[in-house]
């Protein structure tokens, strides 16, 4: 019985926040605080390596595939594809657009791979027989296609590489939400990702808590974004130092809500 409370009492309830929150989160953040996307970019993409690496069990030698959508996921799975590439893994980015449609911060993050002579191809100009073989080859696959602000079920070349990449048997690691679900509503479309983890940046989504979602997410990871406890307060958020200790921390479901142990 005392060790139960001991345990309880080292749980700490990690609060849920909107996607509207979220958007808030990121406006303050560049607006208010001078915090801007490429260091959010980046503290997103090193976490998201350093957890692949672990479940790659080191990332040296291995085959990781990185799926990279146009918008900010997508720039955060490229960081990602760097450091893991300076890690000594076998990394190539398959784009499910050209180049010349990411956005801004994105297209800057695929200028480094290229430069870096990491491998980036767009899925349009890329044989099916090849994207089949490299699904395949995969030691991991990176899932940064689709962040919170997704509308609607995945369609043409998203859902194709969501399909390639469950249909491959290869574990999954997702950025932020496993692409094909709705981070605010909860809602699991078809198709949609089925991770073995997920690391979710600066606090968890509400609809990762909805059962249906909770399945697809597998282990559920929090980064570091750097966001100021004085930024959450401004959303009545009270968030107390969850990274003292490390860049990302493992989340549970308990008793209705996101706990971690401490």
């Amino acid at each position: 019985m005392v060790a139960q409370v001991i345990r309880a009492r080292k749980r700490a309830r990690v609060p849920s926040i909107t996607t509207e929150q979220m958007r808030e989160v990121d406006r303050l953040m560049v607006e208010e605080y001078g915090i801007v996307l490429l260091q959010m970019m980046e503290n997103a993409g090193r976490n998201l390596a350093r957890l692949a690496a672990t479940l790659a069990a080191g990332a040296r030698d291995r085959s990781v595939l990185v799926l990279a959508g146009k918008g900010n996921n997508g720039g955060g799975g490229m960081v990602a594809a760097r450091h893991l590439s300076n890690m000594g893994g076998r990394v190539c980015v398959i784009l499910p657009v050209a180049v010349r449609e990411l956005m801004d911060v994105p297209a800057h993050q695929a200028s480094i791979l290229q430069r870096m002579g990491v491998e980036l191809l767009e899925a349009e100009d890329t044989p099916q027989t090849r994207l089949e073989r490299l699904f395949g080859e995969a030691d991991l696959i990176v899932d940064a296609l689709i962040g919170y602000s997704l509308t609607g079920a995945p369609r043409g070349r998203f859902a194709a590489l969501i399909d390639g990449a469950n249909a491959s048997g290869k574990p999954i690691v997702s950025l932020d939400v496993p692409s094909g679900v709705d981070a605010g509503s909860g809602t699991v479309y078809e198709p949609s990702i089925k991770a073995v983890a997920t690391l979710t940046l600066a606090l968890p989504k509400t609809g990762l808590g909805a059962p249906e979602v909770r399945e697809r997410l597998g282990e559920l990871y929090l980064a570091d974004l750097s966001v100021p406890p004085s930024l959450y307060r401004q959303l009545e958020l009270e968030v107390g130092p969850l990274f003292a200790d490390a860049g990302a921390i493992r989340l549970q479901w308990e008793d209705g809500g996101w706990v971690v142990e401490r």
